[in-house]
């Protein structure tokens, strides 16, 4: 075991899994063996998924079950980690994944993915795999508040904190046991007319004269209010209320520390609590709260940080080619 990291850097030079965007790495090992697949290039905004496999295993322990995390690094700093968890579980086998999602301000070039792990022994033991982070340029746009935005932005009022807290509080969640589904996302409109990208670099303009500067945090579709909004993936309903911000909003789960956004509705479709399945009908479109006019506002969150939807729509990424 104190060659893994030799023997990996060795493995994903030489084995490329048939996705585009996968390297695979093998090690075989006296008491088990590990093939891991990862996304080895991402843009900024993109997530990082990795999935790893435990097989012929070998050992006198009734409960082989190892516990992982892996860190993004830049230049040796840590910049973000994810904790592993179980997919599936077999006699031999066991698949574990882990996100970890790259900031749309990330800096292209070279990063490192060091996978920790231990198998019950208290030996803990890693690996190191390479990430290109290329570069990406984002739009960017202006946008002018209106009477009724202005009031928003300025509104600091108890219910408008506590809104926030509740919102914060459900996407910094990250329940090992909820994954709900693990198929390519669709869509959520049927509309392809978009007005304002994921990380748009948007400034601001208030009717005092003032500016400010904001990332955007999803892809805004131009459509009229009533358009039937569906569900990009399986997953559980964590939010639907009216908000003072993002007017009627929904929040669903989808696997751990992962959840979609969806905000300015003109009425609700699920309640919380509700399982849904991709394609499912979960609200209708509007313009209520924060918002110039009809549109949806689409969001992900991984590990809390905003993420690409684009890429989880990729025709040539799943999380079943992983």
């Amino acid at each position: 075991m104190k060659n893994i990291k030799k023997i990996f850097t060795a493995a994903l030079a030489l084995t490329l899994a048939a996705n585009a965007f996968c390297k695979n790495a093998r090690f075989d090992g006296p008491q088990y063996s590990i093939s891991l697949d990862y996304n080895d290039s991402a843009f900024p905004g993109d997530p990082v998924f990795l999935r790893m496999r435990f097989e012929n295993v070998k050992t006198k322990k009734k409960n082989f079950n190892p516990k992982a995390k892996a860190e993004m690094k830049i230049e040796e700093k840590t910049i973000s980690s994810s904790e592993f968890y179980s997919l599936t579980g077999k006699k031999n086998s066991t698949d574990y994944l882990t996100g970890i999602p790259l900031s749309s301000w990330a800096k292209s070039g070279d990063y490192t993915l060091t996978v920790i792990y231990e198998i019950g022994d208290g030996n803990e033991k890693k690996f190191d795999l390479p990430l290109a982070v290329k570069e990406k340029k984002f739009e960017s746009g202006v946008i002018t508040l209106n009477q009724k935005m202005d009031s928003i932005s300025k509104n600091t009022s108890p219910e408008k904190v506590a809104q926030s807290k509740k919102l914060n509080d459900i996407i910094n969640t990250i329940d090992a046991n909820d994954v709900y589904g693990l198929k390519r996302f669709i869509l959520p409109v049927k509309s392809t007319r978009r007005t304002t990208a994921f990380a748009e670099r948007i400034v601001y303009k208030y009717p005092s004269g003032k500016e400010s500067t904001t990332t955007h945090a999803g892809i805004d579709f131009g459509i009229p209010t009533g358009t039937e909004i569906y569900s990009p993936a399986s997953g559980k309903v964590m939010l639907a209320e009216n908000r003072i911000a993002t007017g009627w909003t929904i929040i669903i789960e989808h696997m751990p520390g992962f959840y979609s956004m969806y905000y300015h509705l003109s009425s609700l479709k699920v309640k919380e609590g509700q399982i849904v399945q991709q394609g499912d009908v979960i609200g209708l479109s509007g313009s209520t709260g924060f918002s110039t006019g009809p549109h949806l506002h689409w969001e992900l969150r991984l590990n809390s940080v905003i993420v690409n939807p684009d890429y989880f729509v990729n025709e040539d990424w799943s999380f079943n080619e992983l």
